[in-house]
């Protein structure tokens, strides 16, 4: 039997819009230097070389490819892997809030995230707030991120909803974009007050 298409929903980001996300969360505490912290996570562990987990390169590749070529940052690197959610220090001001108001409103909630697969299996299960959502995209083990459009494309058919009645919530803009591309609305979030405000006037939640 075919399930029914969900008609409106609301899709969130994770990283920056859900939780913070910072590298130099972490690294702060291993590194008491703020000239040597910046060059660190410009130079070595950089958000450009973290996004190949989030593609999907698996950690077992990553790890002694950049510490070969950075060996007197070894234990650093490591400390990465092992320390991943140190990165993460908590929920994004209000927004975990307003998740709870639209799953008790009745809003069907999914998510769309750029997350590597291992690092996504570390830190699910510490976030009960995502047991509030039906179903959740990681580009990590997907291996597509977004902005590709093929991930929006895979979430439609695998959430079963319908693009026009979506909102689609992320704080990067060609992101968005994709997301526009296959027919989402998009909210480029800045807060969570300016969000609710968005969800109110689409009529998710009530004022």
């Amino acid at each position: 039997m075919l399930r029914p298409i969900i008609r409106r929903c609301v899709i969130f980001d994770v990283g920056r819009v859900l939780f913070d996300w910072d590298l130099r969360h972490l690294f702060a505490k291993l590194i008491d230097d703020q000239d040597r912290l910046e060059w660190f996570v410009t130079n070595v562990v950089t958000p450009e070389w973290h996004f190949q987990h989030d593609a999907g390169r698996p950690l077992a590749e990553m790890l002694p490819e950049l510490q070969a070529e950075f060996p007197e940052h070894e234990a650093l690197i490591d400390a990465y892997a092992a320390r991943f959610n140190e990165t993460i220090p908590g929920p994004v001001p209000g927004s975990l809030e307003l998740v709870e108001r639209l799953d008790d409103a009745g809003v069907p909630l999914f998510a769309i995230t750029n997350f590597g697969h291992e690092f996504w299996e570390g830190f699910r299960p510490s976030q009960p707030i995502f047991d509030r959502f039906r179903d959740i995209v990681v580009s990590g083990t997907e291996r597509l991120m977004k902005p590709d459009p093929a991930i929006y494309r895979l979430a439609i058919e695998r959430f079963g909803i319908d693009p026009a009645g979506a909102l689609f919530i992320d704080d990067v803009a060609h992101n968005i974009a994709g997301a526009e591309s296959v027919g989402f609305a998009g909210h480029r979030f800045v807060d969570a007050a300016t969000l609710e405000r968005e969800l109110v006037a689409r009529g998710y939640l009530a004022t």
